[in-house]
């Protein structure tokens, strides 16, 4: 499990210019805030949420719905705390510090009911805990209510220069595509857990999958 203070070290600078240089690979984030089916007064939930930036352009595109975000990094979340004040969006967007895995919708947002939708955007290939992280995710969301990710796939559709360049890049990170995560979803979609569909961004250099609850 990564720790706070590891998290920090990792973004206490370069969370400044995080969201200018991540838009040019953080591929299909945009579309799956699009493609979320939400409801008016849905509650919705990023897992991982860093500065904010997905939060910010959802409670844009669809302020019928309330947003709420964790993260591990204290110094990510103040930056997000920041840009959601300099918007005017603190009452639409609700932050708390705390692990994916430890997610409780009572303790840690103090809800009395669990929420409508759930989504991780490119968090997961950053959480060694992610099995646990999807539990959680899972234990917090109503009936048949859906989590959605997008993440890194394998890139198996584009050149093999540009994986190896890549994926070399995202080691830097701590990044790692986990095909067991796909094969886990599967497994729950085999038990009757819920219904996984999937699908390819840009010649499989990401995924997004929709994950609805039974």
């Amino acid at each position: 499990m990564a720790t706070t203070e590891e998290m920090n070290e990792m973004y206490r600078w370069t969370r400044y210019v995080y969201d200018l240089t991540r838009k040019y690979y953080l591929l299909g984030r945009d579309r799956l805030l699009r493609e979320m089916e939400l409801r008016p007064g849905d509650r919705v939930l990023e897992i991982g949420c860093g500065t904010a930036r997905n939060l910010i352009r959802l409670a844009r595109q669809r302020p019928d719905v309330q947003c709420y975000g964790l993260d591990v990094s204290t110094e990510m979340l103040a930056t997000a705390a920041a840009k959601v004040k300099n918007r005017g969006l603190e009452s639409r967007i609700v932050l708390r510090h705390c692990f994916a895995e430890q997610l409780d919708h009572k303790a840690t947002f103090g809800l009395d009911e669990p929420f409508d939708a759930a989504f991780f955007s490119y968090s997961l290939s950053m959480i060694p805990t992610w099995s646990q992280a999807l539990d959680a995710a899972l234990a917090n969301l109503k009936p048949r209510a859906a989590f959605y990710v997008v993440d890194f796939w394998d890139q198996a559709g584009l050149p093999r220069w540009f994986r190896v360049i890549l994926q070399r890049w995202l080691d830097l990170f701590h990044v790692h595509h986990r095909p067991e995560l796909l094969d886990h979803l599967r497994e729950l979609d085999a038990r009757g857990v819920g219904k996984l569909t999937l699908e390819s961004v840009a010649g499989r250099y990401a995924y997004l999958a929709t994950f609805r609850k039974s």
